[in-house]
């Protein structure tokens, strides 16, 4: 006996519904939720850009002796002009580029070795090891930098003191020693935040690679260069993106230790003579011609990196 199987075409199953597009009342819904954060996004980040954008065509200009009330012009690029043939300005971005080029390695480098390290610890150690490499940077950058300052000045310094006891006598505040000192906060201050970056990409590369790896004969070091390092170029990528552009935006650490020094002055780096610029010489103008400098220097150099990144990430 056969029996015959009722056709289902054309039939409805219960509880099935047939997917409609999105309506117009999901959209409103939407924007009404998203009208809050582009509100605050515009007047707190593009009208500020605006802003600067406008000053820094325009300067203050007294006429004949100078004692005449001060009236705003339009000088169209003067102001840049006059910020890149400043001698301070110009030797602050060279400052900031040595600056990059120690940093960002020793950074970097550092933080790509604690998180391979950290990857391959055993599971008990692991948690107090984050812990421990986090730990700075949960330490504000100026709270940071006060520290340093403290452990940097001779007489109070016990390092400083410690090194004297050793025969070694170094000044960690002079002229050839404050771009090293420097950039000691600042790896301090950010390896254990891109440390953690890199560890939760290394927890996503797959087990299985790993052990078929070890059948093969590789050890932590071979499986570390070959596979995982490969694996977290993404992550890498954007720990650079944003390691460039937190560099170019020097400021914190410098403006506390030229309290304690004098080879660090008021326009060392460029963010510091813009801050000089608005106000300790109350000019405005260039200030925020400096800033957009900076910005298009960050942008450019964004753009760059996110190119090469692109690139790498695709060989």
């Amino acid at each position: 006996m056969v029996t015959q199987v009722p056709s289902v075409r054309g039939t409805k199953r219960p509880g099935s519904r047939k997917q409609r597009p999105m309506s117009g009342t999901g959209g409103r819904t939407a924007a009404l939720f998203l009208t809050p954060f582009f509100a605050v996004f515009a007047v707190a980040m593009v009208a500020p850009v605006i802003y600067a954008v406008v000053l820094s065509f325009f300067a203050q200009q007294k006429s004949g002796l100078g004692f005449s009330e001060a009236k705003t012009s339009f000088v169209g690029l003067e102001n840049y002009l006059q910020v890149l043939q400043s001698e301070s300005f110009v030797g602050g971005i060279g400052r900031l580029a040595l600056y990059c080029a120690i940093y960002i390695p020793c950074m970097v480098g550092g933080a790509l070795a604690f998180a391979l390290l950290l990857d391959a610890a055993v599971a008990r150690a692991r948690k107090l090891f984050q812990l421990l490499v986090f730990l700075p940077h949960a330490v504000p950058g100026v709270i940071a930098a006060l520290i340093w300052a403290y452990l940097y000045t001779p007489g109070v310094s016990p390092i400083v003191s410690a090194l004297e006891s050793g025969g070694v006598a170094v000044n960690f505040l002079d002229h050839q020693m404050i771009l090293p000192s420097i950039v000691n906060i600042a790896v301090w201050e950010w390896t254990g935040y891109n440390v953690i970056i890199l560890f939760t990409a290394l927890q996503a590369v797959p087990r299985e690679i790993l052990e078929a790896a070890r059948v093969d004969g590789a050890g932590e070091i071979r499986s570390a260069l070959s596979i995982k390092l490969p694996l977290v170029l993404p992550a890498l990528s954007v720990i650079m993106l944003f390691t460039v552009i937190g560099t170019l935006q020097l400021f914190t650490e410098p403006s506390i230790i030229s309290k304690a020094t004098a080879s660090v002055t008021s326009t060392w780096v460029p963010n510091m003579w813009a801050y000089d610029a608005a106000f300790n010489r109350h000019n405005l103008n260039q200030a925020a011609a400096a800033s957009i400098i900076i910005a298009l220097m960050a942008a450019v150099l964004s753009w760059a990196v996110t190119r090469f990144s692109s690139r790498t990430n695709k060989a």
